[in-house]
């Protein structure tokens, strides 16, 4: 493994070689990847024994991590306010705005009372869009701002929006058509 000039406890951007921002182009931690992957594959250790592999292992597996959390918008605005010392910390911070909980009130009646294909689609497009402001809300704040805290905020939001898109999803394909 010598030959690879990787450090294992890089953070996930500098083990891909991207630069530590939200703002991210998912064809460039894609070809980062690979190129990575062709580097550390297992099989280009097989000449250099078990051990050699086992540790190609590891290396595959952490930049498979790194892929992994660094494509998913959410998740990388989570991992970067960890790297920035504001941990998201969702299972005992449930803290937000009242406007955002009465928004979450009314999105939670909404779908409990949906019962056609209409009121889910406008239910749809209300959550597609406040997720769509929550993602520029994060690059500004983590990119212009550098404000973690206030990032992990929205991130926490985000979460929530989140589940409620899965529910949302899970209840129209329940429904009748």
């Amino acid at each position: 493994m010598s030959a690879v000039p990787l450090d294992l406890q890089s953070n996930d951007f500098a083990l891909l070689g991207l630069t530590e921002r939200y703002a991210q182009n998912a064809a460039d931690i894609d070809a980062r990847w690979k190129a990575l992957q062709r580097q550390t594959h297992p099989d280009r250790f097989a000449a250099q024994g078990a051990a050699a592999q086992r540790v190609a292992m590891q290396w595959s597996a952490r930049i498979n991590e790194a892929r992994r959390r660094l494509s998913d918008p959410l998740a990388r605005a989570a991992y970067l306010c960890e790297l920035r010392g504001a941990p998201i910390r969702a299972e005992d911070n449930t803290a937000m705005p009242l406007e955002f909980l009465a928004r979450q009130m009314s999105w939670r009646e909404a779908l409990d009372e949906a019962d056609t294909p209409a009121a889910f689609q406008a239910l749809r497009l209300q959550v597609d869009a406040a997720r769509l402001r929550a993602f520029s809300a994060l690059e500004w704040l983590l990119d212009e701002q550098g404000d973690a805290p206030a990032a992990a905020a929205q991130v926490r939001a985000l979460m929530f929006i989140q589940r409620l898109a899965d529910d949302l999803e899970r209840r129209r394909e329940l429904r009748p058509a």
